[in-house]
C-alpha cells in the first residue's frame, strides 16, 4: 500500500490491515477528511447470530465511529429472501419472513456491544431528513425491506434495470466461477447485485450514505452500486473492501472443529468463544490482533513476534480483548479463570459447556458416545466412537477407552467432565 491518508480511518484501515481494495483512495480520504462521512455494510439475516467470519467488518464500522463517522448497519430482510450468490455452489436455501425477523432479532444483540446507536426520537428524524449534512456519528440501524418489499416490478425494471449490462454482469468473478463450474444461478440470485446496487443508491438519497464497506467478495456488488447511484442521482460514492479473511492453515476464519463460532452467547458460550481465540496459531496472533482488537499497533506486533511458550501469553492477551469486546470484561475474566482451573489445576470448571439432564432423561443411564455427542465435543456417534478410539477422550481427566461405557445416575451425582483432545471440555451433570 503505497497511498499515504490525511485521515484518521483511512489511516487505521491500512495499518491495521483492513484494507484490500478501494474505487478511490484519494478522493474518500479527502471526504473523510472534510466532515463526517455515513458508511455502512449489509449483513443478510440467515441465522440467528452473526460469527467471526463477520467479525472484521464489525470492526470496520466501530473504527468508523471511532474516528468521528457514522456506521449505518443495513439488515438485510429484503435481499435475504434473495440470497446472495457470491462465491457460493448452491442456491442458498430460502428463508420465511418469519424465520428472517427471528434471525434479524438474535443479530441485532451483537452490534449493541460495538456500535453506539441513534435512540432518540429527535436523533432519528434528523438521520432521515434526507442528504442533509449528519449532525452526529451515533450508528444507525436500517433494514432494507423498508424499501425493497414495496418495490413496482415494472417500474424497477425500467427505472433500474436497464443501467444494467447482462454482459458485464456475467464478467464478475462472484458469478463467472459459479457458471465456470457448470453450477446453476437462478434468475431469483441473479437479482441479488442489482437489489445491493439500489440499497447503496437508496441509503445515499435516504441518509446521504457515501462510503459501503464489505468483504473483497463483495466488489463486484459494490462497483454496481456506485455506478448506478452516479447514473441515477448524480452522487459520487465510494467502495472499500476488505481481504477475505482465512487462518494461517488457509481454513476460512469463522469455522472450528465444532461448527460456526458465533457471536451470541446462546448459540457459544463466552468460554468457548474465549478458547477459540485462545488457540489460534502462531503465525495469525499478531495479524489478529491488529484486527480484532484496539491494542496499539505497536503492542500487537510486539506480542505477534513473541516465540516458544511465550506466544501463549499473547494468545490470551487476543482472547481477552475480543471476548471483552464482545461479551464484556467479566466474562472475558471469567473465561480466562476457567481455562487456567482447567488447563494448570485440573479442575472441572463451573463455566464449562454444560450439558444438564433432567432425571427422566437419563433414565437407567447415557451412553458415553452420546454424552460426547450431546454436549457438542463430537458431531455424530461414529466421530465419537472414532475419538475413543484413538485415545482423544478423557472422563474426569482419565484416559477413556470404553465405547459402551454408560453413565449412570449415580456417576453423575456430582459433574463429570469430558474432555476430546487437550482445549476442548464440557461438564454434564444432572439436574435439581
Amino acid at each position: 500500500m503505497t497511498y499515504h491518508p490525511k485521515s484518521d480511518f483511512m489511516s487505521v484501515m491500512i495499518e491495521r490491515g483492513f484494507m484490500a481494495d478501494c474505487t478511490d483512495y484519494q478522493g474518500l480520504d479527502e471526504a473523510l477528511s472534510a466532515g463526517v462521512v455515513p458508511g455502512y455494510i449489509g449483513f443478510d439475516a440467515t441465522a440467528k447470530s452473526l460469527h467471526v467470519g463477520s467479525l472484521i467488518q464489525i470492526m470496520m464500522l466501530r473504527w468508523l465511529q471511532k474516528t468521528g463517522h457514522k456506521p449505518i448497519t443495513l439488515m438485510g430482510g429484503g435481499t435475504t429472501k434473495v440470497g446472495d450468490p457470491s462465491f457460493r455452489a448452491d442456491e442458498r436455501p430460502l428463508l420465511t419472513p418469519d424465520q428472517i425477523d427471528a434471525n434479524i432479532a438474535g443479530i441485532k444483540q451483537v452490534f449493541a456491544k460495538y456500535l453506539e446507536y441513534e435512540d432518540t426520537y429527535e436523533e432519528l428524524s434528523a438521520a432521515k431528513a434526507g442528504r442533509a449534512t449528519p449532525t452526529t456519528n451515533k450508528a444507525l440501524m436500517l433494514n432494507n425491506a423498508e424499501w425493497l418489499d414495496d418495490l413496482n416490478y415494472l417500474e424497477f425494471l425500467r427505472d433500474v434495470g436497464r443501467h444494467f449490462s447482462v454482459n458485464r454482469m456475467l464478467s464478475f468473478e462472484s458469478v463467472k466461477s459459479r457458471l465456470d463450474r457448470e453450477q446453476s444461478l437462478s434468475f431469483l440470485e441473479f437479482n441479488y447485485m442489482i437489489l445491493q446496487a439500489y440499497d447503496f443508491m437508496e441509503l445515499n438519497r435516504r441518509y446521504g450514505c457515501r462510503l459501503q464497506m464489505g468483504g473483497s467478495d463483495q466488489w463486484g456488488n459494490i462497483v454496481n452500486g456506485i455506478d448506478l447511484t452516479r447514473r441515477v442521482i448524480d452522487q459520487q460514492v465510494f467502495g472499500l473492501t476488505s481481504p477475505l479473511m482465512t487462518t494461517a492453515d488457509g481454513k476460512k476464519m469463522g469455522k472450528s472443529a465444532d461448527g460456526a463460532v458465533w457471536l451470541n452467547a446462546d448459540m457459544r458460550s463466552p468460554y468457548e468463544f474465549w478458547q477459540f481465540w485462545r488457540n489460534t496459531a502462531d503465525a495469525d496472533v499478531g495479524r489478529f490482533l491488529k484486527l480484532y482488537t484496539e491494542l496499539p499497533v505497536e503492542e500487537c506486533e510486539r506480542l505477534g513476534a513473541l516465540a516458544g511458550s511465550e506466544i501463549n501469553e499473547a494468545k490470551i492477551v487476543l482472547a481477552d480483548e475480543v471476548t471483552t469486546l464482545c461479551h464484556g470484561a467479566d466474562a472475558a475474566a471469567a473465561a480466562q479463570a476457567t481455562a487456567r482451573e482447567v488447563f494448570e489445576h485440573g479442575g472441572a470448571g463451573d463455566d464449562l459447556p454444560t450439558l444438564t439432564l433432567s432425571a427422566d432423561e437419563l433414565g437407567e443411564g447415557l451412553s458415553v458416545v452420546q454424552a460426547i455427542v450431546r454436549s457438542g465435543l463430537a458431531k455424530s456417534g461414529k466421530d465419537a466412537k472414532r475419538l475413543i478410539a484413538e485415545g482423544g477422550a478423557r472422563l474426569d481427566d482419565a484416559p477413556l477407552s470404553d465405547a459402551g461405557l454408560v453413565l449412570t445416575p449415580a456417576d453423575l451425582a456430582s459433574a463429570v467432565k469430558l474432555s476430546a483432545g487437550k482445549k476442548r471440555h464440557a461438564l454434564i451433570r444432572l439436574k435439581g
